[in-house]
């Protein structure tokens, strides 16, 4: 149940807080940690609902304290989570790197996220959202601009990675799962870099 609108929702659609040793409120992205937790929906305009009253000490029942870049902590957690996931679908082969080979799963209907560095040339951004658009009616296909090519290369294990597709697969879906969480707690589920829904014209 969310804390601040008292709602049911899925887990996935929720981000679990524990206090931590210090009485301090930690993110458990993964649901994991040990001890007492509440529920937030996994939303920034929602997380900062809660960290403006006393509603973390209500669930939690106990005296707690919020830090002031909290919501910047799950952002930076959720992102990194999906970083995480890439890897993996890098190693189960379900992505394709560079530009040519993302394109052309795209154009086979492989692809189910189009990547593309938040640094790299404004020519090749241009040239990938005419490929997504012209293919905008592949189920779920979104261009994601999350990362810089750096974070991209580290979490591939390529150098100087500027557009990639992940591919159809469990690892891939996992993945993409990861970044619809991210855009959803951002409030850009839905707004893609691209809508390949609209004209082309």
């Amino acid at each position: 149940m969310c804390l601040v609108t008292r709602e049911t929702r899925p887990d996935c659609e929720l981000i679990r807080f524990v206090s931590g040793p210090d009485g301090v409120i930690v993110p458990d992205i993964q649901s994991r940690l040990p001890g007492r937790g509440v529920w937030v929906t996994a939303e920034r305009t929602m997380l900062k609902q809660a960290a403006s009253g006393k509603l973390f000490a209500r669930g939690l029942k106990a005296d707690v304290r919020v830090s002031a870049d909290l919501a910047d902590q799950v952002s930076a957690l959720l992102k990194a989570s999906a970083l995480g996931r890439l890897g993996l679908a890098r190693k189960a082969g379900q992505l394709a790197v560079g530009f040519t080979k993302a394109a052309a799963a795209i154009e086979s209907s492989k692809a189910g996220t189009v990547l593309v560095a938040t640094d790299g040339a404004e020519d090749g951004r241009r040239k990938m959202q005419a490929i997504v658009r012209r293919n905008r009616r592949a189920n779920g296909l979104q261009m994601i601009d999350c990362w810089s090519s750096e974070e991209l290369s580290l979490a591939i294990g390529r150098t100087n990675v500027i557009h990639a597709a992940v591919l159809a697969g469990p690892a891939g879906e996992s993945f993409k799962q990861a970044v619809l969480r991210l855009l959803r707690f951002e409030g850009q589920a839905g707004e893609d870099a691209v809508k390949p829904q609209d004209s082309d014209v």
